[in-house]
């Protein structure tokens, strides 16, 4: 599978929530993410459901972008392109992949210029 026709079209939108990215003590119910490894728990979770209990460590003031499309298993490169562009303009991002999807966080501050890279690149940007 060839990079070069992603992201044709593809349709990217931001979450209108915050995010927050937690080292928690515990699973929480309505997690957007939950990553469990041998080491520790670590939870994306909406700001406003954050249990303060839970929390060993947290960064703050996350909006999620999801690339809403199914990319194939084979495509090599589709994360690289995105990290590019956004590594163009000085923003952090913090990947996400599920089966189908692939989700990026970044800072609330840096939404309008990951706005305009997405969309340099050609993705459709829609806010949600």
């Amino acid at each position: 599978m060839a990079v070069e026709n992603y992201p044709k079209n593809g349709k990217v939108y931001f979450w209108k929530d915050k995010f927050v990215i937690v080292k928690s003590k515990r699973v929480p119910q309505d997690a957007f993410a939950i990553v469990h490894d041998r080491n520790e728990i670590t939870v994306i979770i909406e700001q406003s459901k954050v249990n303060m209990k839970d929390v060993i460590e947290m960064e703050k003031d996350y909006r999620i972008i999801t690339f809403d499309m199914t990319l194939p298993f084979g495509l090599v490169g589709f994360l690289a392109r995105i990290y590019k562009a956004l590594k163009d303009q000085n923003i952090s991002i913090i990947a996400v992949s599920a089966y189908s999807r692939d989700h990026i966080l970044v800072k609330e501050k840096d939404v309008l210029p990951a706005i305009k890279a997405l969309e340099k690149i050609g993705f459709i940007v829609e806010l949600r």
